[in-house]
C-alpha cells in the first residue's frame, strides 16, 4: 500500500507486547477451491484487512471471526501471515443471529426505523449465545496482554462478555453504522444489556461525532454510569472507578490504490469504452450501492424519472446507471426492495427508452474494482442519495478516481460522509423536489466549479485514508489504561 502508510502506527509504538486482535463477524479470507480440488484461503476484499493486514503480519496479529460457511468447525489456521481462529456457526444461528437480531432488529433501528424493526426473544437469546462465542474464541486466541479490536453491530456485546474472562486485555470496538437517538435506541428491549456490553471497551469508536453524542445520552439513560465530556465514568467498589472513551473516527479508504488504479491506462480506455456502449451519452449519470433500503435508491430513481417526465432532462442524451449489488436476498424487506425498484425502473424505460437505449441501465450484480474505477471515471454525475449512512465510502472512492479534477457529487446529507466532503452538492433525499434541482445543478455545473469542488474533496481523501482511521484509533487505544 502507497500513500500514508508512512504514518502507519506499528507493533513497537504500540508498546511491548502490544499484539493486535481483530474480532469481526468474518474472517478477512475466503475459501477457494481450484479445478483440480484442492482449498486454498485467499484475502477477501475491503478495507479494513486492507488497511490492518501489514501491522498484523508484523507481529502475531490474530483474527477472530466465522469462515463463511455454516455448520463447519475448523481449527485454527494461518493465511496471509494472520493467524485466523474460526468461530463456528449454524444454519439456525445464522438466521437468527444474523438475519434476525443483527439485520432485522438492530439494523433497521440503527437506521432511523426505515423499515420496522422486529423485536424476538428467541432472536436475541441467539445473538447473546453467538456473541459469547466469539467472546470465548477471542479470549482463548489473544496474547497476554494484546490490543482487541472488535467490529461493529454484530458484536455489541463481546467487549463486556470478553473483559469478564480477560482483564489484561485493552478493548476497542468500532461501530461502523449510525448510533441512533436515544428516543429510537430506547424502543430496544435489551437496550440496558447492549449499552453494557458496549461499555466492556477501553474506546468506543463511532463515525460521526452525532453517533458519539447519541450513544453518551444512552449512557446517561440507560445506566448508572456518569459522562463528562467524552468519558463515561464507571463507579467500582472495591477497585478504582473505571472509565471509557467514546470518540467518532471517521473510516476511510485506500485512497492512494484506488486513485492508482483509476489513472491505469487500461481503466481510462475502459471508461471511454463505457461510455461508448452506453450510446456515447450527453451526461452520464451513476448510482453505486447495495440494494438496501438505506440507500435511498428508490428516491434518486423517482427524481429522475419526474426530470424526464417533465422534460427538464431528455433520454437517451442523458442515461442512468444503477449498480445494485445483491444483498442480504434472504430478508423479505429486501426482496420486497428489488421487486419495487425492478417494477420503477421498467416503467421508466417503458415511457422513455429509445430503441435500444434505455432511460435507465439497473444492474443487479457486483463488479471488480476495476471495472468500478472505470465507472466512476466515466460519470459526469454520481449520486449518492442514503436515507441514513455510518459514512458512505462510494463516495470517497469516486473522489479518489477522480483525478481528473472532473465530475459533480450530489451527496445525502444524512451519510458520515457529509460530515468531510462538505464541497459536494449536498441533499435532503426525502425531497425529491430539491433532489431533482440538485441533480439538474450538478449537470449544468461549470467546469472550473466542478474541478474547484473536487480538488478541494480529494484533498480531504487522500489524506484521511483508511491507513490515517485504523493509526488514530489504534493509538489511542494504546494509549488507555487497562481497566482491570
Amino acid at each position: 500500500m502507497t500513500g500514508s502508510c508512512t504514518h502507519f502506527v506499528t507493533l513497537a509504538t504500540m508498546g511491548p507486547g502490544r499484539d493486535l486482535v481483530v474480532v469481526a463477524n468474518r474472517l478477512p479470507v475466503e475459501e477457494t477451491t481450484d479445478e483440480h480440488g484442492n482449498t486454498e484461503w485467499s484475502r477477501a476484499p475491503g478495507g479494513l484487512v486492507t488497511a490492518l493486514a501489514p501491522i498484523m503480519q508484523k507481529g502475531n496479529g490474530v483474527w477472530v471471526g466465522w469462515a463463511g460457511k455454516h455448520g463447519r468447525d475448523l481449527e485454527p489456521f494461518t493465511a496471509d501471515g494472520i493467524d485466523m481462529h474460526p468461530v463456528a456457526l449454524s444454519k439456525h444461528d445464522l438466521k437468527r443471529y444474523y438475519e434476525g437480531f443483527s439485520n432485522a432488529t438492530i439494523w433497521p433501528l440503527y437506521h432511523d426505523v426505515i423499515v420496522d424493526p422486529e423485536y424476538h426473544r428467541d432472536w436475541w437469546t441467539s445473538y447473546v449465545e453467538v456473541n459469547t462465542r466469539f467472546a470465548e474464541a477471542t479470549a482463548k486466541a489473544a496474547p497476554e496482554g494484546a490490543l482487541v479490536w472488535v467490529q461493529d453491530y454484530q458484536l455489541q456485546l463481546v467487549p463486556r462478555l470478553l473483559r469478564q474472562l480477560r482483564n489484561d486485555l485493552r478493548i476497542g470496538y468500532f461501530h461502523h453504522i449510525p448510533f441512533p437517538p436515544v428516543e429510537l435506541f430506547g424502543q430496544l428491549p435489551w437496550r440496558n444489556e447492549v449499552v453494557s456490553g458496549l461499555l466492556g471497551a477501553d474506546l468506543i469508536g463511532f463515525q460521526r461525532t452525532g453517533d458519539e453524542a447519541n450513544f453518551l445520552r444512552a449512557v446517561r439513560r440507560f445506566s448508572e454510569h456518569t459522562t463528562r465530556g467524552p468519558i463515561v465514568t464507571m463507579k467500582r467498589r472495591s477497585r478504582p472507578d473505571r472509565t471509557v472513551r467514546a470518540k467518532a473516527f471517521p473510516i476511510s479508504i485506500d485512497s492512494s490504490g484506488f486513485a492508482e488504479l483509476a489513472a491505469t491506462p487500461e481503466v481510462e480506455q475502459r471508461a471511454l469504452e463505457i461510455r461508448a456502449e452506453l450510446g456515447s451519452p450527453d451526461v452520464l449519470i451513476l448510482g453505486v450501492d447495495r440494494l438496501d433500503y438505506t440507500k435511498g435508491i428508490r428516491h434518486r430513481i423517482k427524481a429522475y424519472g419526474e426530470l424526464l417526465g417533465e422534460g427538464k432532462l431528455r433520454a437517451p442524451g442523458t442515461t442512468f446507471v444503477q449498480i445494485a449489488s445483491p444483498s442480504r436476498e434472504h430478508v423479505e424487506q429486501y426482496a420486497t426492495l428489488r421487486r419495487q425498484v425492478e417494477v420503477m425502473v421498467g416503467r421508466i424505460n417503458g415511457d422513455h427508452s429509445a430503441l435500444g437505449r434505455p432511460a435507465i441501465h439497473y444492474l443487479h450484480h457486483s463488479y471488480p474494482a476495476e471495472e468500478m474505477a472505470a465507472m466512476f471515471r466515466a460519470a459526469d454525475v454520481m449520486l449518492v442519495t442514503a436515507l441514513r449512512d455510518g459514512m458512505n465510502l462510494v463516495a470517497k472512492e469516486y473522489v479518489a478516481a477522480r483525478a481528473d479534477l472532473d465530475g459533480a457529487l450530489v451527496l445525502s446529507e444524512f451519510t458520515g460522509a457529509a460530515d468531510e466532503l462538505t464541497p459536494a452538492l449536498l441533499v435532503n433525499p426525502h425531497d425529491i423536489e430539491g433532489l431533482k434541482r440538485t441533480i439538474l445543478a450538478a449537470i449544468d455545473m461549470p467546469r472550473s466549479e466542478r474541478r474547484r469542488r473536487m480538488r478541494a474533496m480529494r484533498r480531504k481523501v487522500m489524506h484521511n485514508d483508511v491507513d490515517r482511521w485504523a493509526e488514530r484509533f489504534l493509538d489511542s487505544l494504546a494509549r488507555s489504561e487497562v481497566a482491570r
